[in-house]
């Protein structure tokens, strides 16, 4: 089609464009909607455009005509959205429609085709780039989805900024919610030079119709169904709670026989692998799905699949479903209009409820869509009681009506009918200074004054608040001086006085900030320690994202455990209660590192922006020898695998690609290669996800390592294929067996076998009074791991002899685990799965029956 438009004279140039475009949706069956044409051809003519049409309107295809357009004249365009998944989700989509040679993708953890004349990014990459190159940007077109995120305090910032300094682009700036936009219109149109363009109001293609009720969820949902309301979205404001409802609706019959077997058919040869995998597993089955970010991708992407085929009549999940998520329904049921927002409980926000409830309805496929708002629980029995009461006078009178309980943000029926109305609240600047943008802006070629105070004092703000960022921007500036970060070169130009001493990254300040600081602590640990490598990798945790849901329960689980030690001490309850306030989350290193940011922070002052956070994940599975499994199981986080997931993959991609290579040892390439493969078993749609955008064809964890197949294995995927993994999953399996044994954790070890028959699982507490008559104790320390307590006999076939000996205190290796680890069990497990096993004390056998 470019093709054509290209050999079209210069006066016909932009009606050739158009009758391809609109020939190529033709072709897809798509008959543009009014406004989708009005904001098109806008955007043909050169326009800025600010399409702010409803949730189901076609934002997507107007955007897919922009990108179009851009390409057409020889243009680079950038799509951005607020959260990176959707950025790759659009990557893929986009690349399906112009090719992936003209496609590419930046998100700050990756670039792939970097030169592409389409890119979809996150926002804060183009902001970072405005800031860096300014106009002169290789930026002709900026797309910025879900704009409403403008007015969002922590990142507000990045949709503001390519506003600010990139006046040769033409943009398109989409969102359902964005309030009275003339300001921007006005401000847009006086940068860019170019007419700006409102395309608004538009009519939903699919009407909504809005309910408030009073009976509880259960009841609502059974009449939603009845009434051939499904696909139903119940809406919940915790993950835990979209859990528990779903669980609670497993007593309704939602789907026939035969729909459970098309359910059935879909899943196919689907692996349910985790602990939440088995509750989701029979939860589908029934036609219920979960959906929020704590789960894993591959559940979320399955639960999205099934719901895509209506096989799925109701969805638990959390107001995620406002940013994007790809499940179509055709009720929404809002089960509360307060949320707690990470500081404090409130009522939803106009903008938060439209977009939840715009997600209602499915074109093509609804005529209307439904929203139910349920009322708060007293509401509910207060109607009960009333009627209960009938129109008795006397009941009536004396109903003790139930109220809010004291403290919890409520709302009714008028709360209700002003948000139904109401409309998106206005957009607020949140333009903030930071030393990472004076860094951007020092970098850029020319008169770095007059950059500065352009982004100071024509950004959206108002002048006192300008006038505060100026005093901040010199402050921080100052220190960047100070530092030696920035330097004065009387030699350059007068418009230039000030540069960079060294030169920044592109991703300056966007992927792991503080990796710099991590790589200067390396310096300081000693290679020659019994813990290096774990060192290595406490440093380069302490600069990772904290992984909340999983350091608050390693946090609960420390105090309980004090709690216990404290009691057994005798200790009382207020005593003990006061000691544990102190006891936190284990964080390695913690004095030496925060010491050591000090002195960085003092010649880097840009670093204090950014938070330091000692924690212990990756090294506290490996201290214990955890799989994901024993993970989140010790910790009870069934709810939050996709965080912990998400944690791991971040922590095997900074070790993988920031460690420098003096620094690595034999035990931190174990340790990467083995992590890479847990992922990689656990969910391989994140990782194989970043090995295809990386254009790098290696398996996880295997740069520089050939992968040579366990004997008798074909699929390259399977778990002992990678047979340096494996074997160092094997290695820590059998030690987990020896510290849990340490510890007398019977129901563990028993769980970590259940799979074998009764006949043939060890007597753990007869075994355990076997070691323990004779010693008092368990060496766990690194000696204990090493090769001369552990050895696989043989590794030629598919089951292999494992000896792991007990390190005692006395040194008498006297007593050892015997087993056999099949590897056909592994693979179809994802994790090792052994075939017997048996313990041999000075008495032969000890607490177990040979069953070879």
């Amino acid at each position: 089609m470019l093709a054509d438009i290209a050999e079209a004279p210069e006066n016909l140039f932009e009606d050739a464009v158009w009758d391809s475009f609109t020939a190529w949706t033709a072709s897809r069956g798509i008959t543009l909607y009014p406004a989708q044409e009005e904001a098109s051809l806008a955007l043909l003519a050169g326009d800025n455009v600010i399409l702010a049409t409803p949730t189901g309107s076609g934002k997507s295809m107007v955007a897919n005509a922009a990108h179009f357009i851009a390409l057409a004249r020889g243009q680079r365009t950038f799509y951005t959205a607020p959260i990176k998944a959707l950025v790759s989700e659009k990557f893929f989509a986009l690349c399906e429609i112009f090719g992936p040679e003209n496609v590419g993708m930046m998100t700050g953890d990756a670039t792939v085709n970097g030169n592409a004349p389409i890119i979809a990014a996150t926002a804060e990459i183009v902001a970072n780039i405005a800031l860096r190159e300014g106009a002169n940007a290789r930026i002709d077109q900026v797309v910025m989805d879900e704009f409403h995120y403008y007015s969002e305090p922590d990142r507000g910032w990045a949709w503001q900024v390519p506003l600010l300094e990139l006046p040769k682009a033409q943009f398109l700036l989409m969102s359902a919610t964005l309030g009275d936009t003339a300001w921007l219109e006005e401000d847009l149109s006086r940068r860019t030079g170019r007419r700006t363009t409102y395309v608004g109001g538009a009519q939903r293609p699919v009407p909504l119709d809005f309910h408030y009720v009073f009976t509880p969820v259960h009841e609502t949902i059974e009449e939603l169904l009845a009434d051939g309301k499904a696909p139903i979205y119940v809406v919940h404001f915790s993950q835990r709670e979209a859990t528990e409802r779903a669980q609670a609706l497993t007593s309704m019959k939602m789907v026939t026989a035969e729909e459970k077997a098309r359910i059935a058919e879909e899943i196919g040869d689907f692996r349910f692998t985790t602990t939440f995998g088995k509750t989701l597993s029979k939860l589908v089955r029934q036609g219920i799905g979960i959906h929020h970010a704590g789960m894993l991708p591959k559940y979320r992407r399955l639960v999205e699949r099934l719901s895509q085929t209506g096989l799925l009549k109701v969805i638990c999940g959390t107001d995620t479903l406002g940013v994007g998520i790809n499940v179509p329904i055709r009720t929404v049921l809002i089960t509360g209009l307060a949320k707690y927002d990470g500081t404090r409980s409130r009522i939803l926000k106009s903008r938060e409820f439209h977009q939840i409830a715009g997600r209602a309805g499915r074109a093509g496929y609804d005529t209307e869509g439904t929203v139910i708002v349920e009322a708060p629980e007293h509401e509910i029995e207060n109607v009960k009681l009333r009627r209960k009461a009938g129109d008795d006078p006397a009941k009536l009178k004396k109903l003790r009506k139930k109220s809010a309980r004291e403290g919890e943000v409520s709302w009714s029926e008028k709360t209700f009918e002003r948000l139904k109305v109401a409309e998106p609240e206005e957009l607020t600047s949140q333009f903030k200074v930071s030393n990472s943008m004076l860094l951007n802006v020092v970098a850029r070629p020319g008169d770095g004054y007059e950059h500065m105070r352009h982004l100071l004092r024509t950004n959206h703000d108002n002048r006192a608040k300008q006038n505060r960022d100026i005093v901040t921007a010199v402050h921080l500036f100052r220190g960047l001086v100070n530092a030696g970060v920035v330097e004065r070169t009387p030699d350059s130009p007068a418009f230039r006085p000030y540069t960079l001493t060294q030169e920044l990254d592109r991703d300056f300040a966007l992927n792991q900030p503080l990796a710099p600081f991590a790589l200067a602590f390396l310096s300081l640990l000693d290679p020659e320690s019994e813990t290096y490598t774990l060192d290595v990798i406490s440093a380069f945790e302490a600069i990772l994202d904290d992984p909340r849901q999983l350091l608050q329960a390693q946090q609960t689980a420390a105090r309980g455990e004090e709690i216990a030690a404290l009691k057994a001490e005798g200790v009382d309850y207020t005593e003990r209660m006061a000691i544990v306030e102190d006891v936190t989350y284990p964080k390695p290193l913690e004095d030496e590192l925060e010491e050591a940011f000090e002195t960085f922070c003092e010649g880097n002052p840009w670093a204090k922006e950014f938070e330091l956070s000692p924690k212990s994940v990756v090294r506290d599975m490996i201290e214990h020898a955890m799989t994901f499994s024993d993970l989140t199981a010790t910790y009870g986080l069934a709810r939050s695998e996709g965080v912990v997931l998400r944690y791991l993959t971040d922590a095997w991609r900074t070790l993988s690609y920031s460690v420098p290579e003096a620094y690595i040892n034999d035990e931190l390439e174990d340790i990467v290669v083995w992590l890479g493969e847990l992922i990689r078993q656990v969910d391989s749609s994140l990782i194989d996800e970043w090995a295809h955008m990386t254009g790098d064809d290696q398996p996880v964890g295997q740069d520089t390592i050939d992968r040579e197949l366990a004997f008798g294995v074909e699929d390259p995927t399977a778990l002992t294929a990678n047979r340096r993994a494996f074997t160092i999953m094997v290695r820590n399996f059998f030690f987990r067996l020896v510290e849990l044994f340490a510890y007398e954790k019977e129901d563990q070890l028993a769980g970590m076998l259940d799979y074998l028959d009764p006949d043939a699982r060890l007597d753990w507490p007869q075994a355990m009074d076997d070691y323990f008559d004779e010693y008092d104790d368990v060496d766990l320390g690194p000696d204990a791991r090493g090769p001369e307590h552990f050895r696989i006999e043989d590794t030629t076939g598919r089951r292999w002899p494992v000896t792991q000996i007990i390190k005692d205190p006395d040194g008498d290796n006297a007593f050892q685990l015997h087993g056999v680890v099949d590897l056909d069990a592994s693979d179809e497990a994802g994790e090792v799965r052994l075939a017997s096993l048996e313990m041999r004390g000075l008495r032969g056998l000890a607490g177990g029956v040979d069953t070879q």
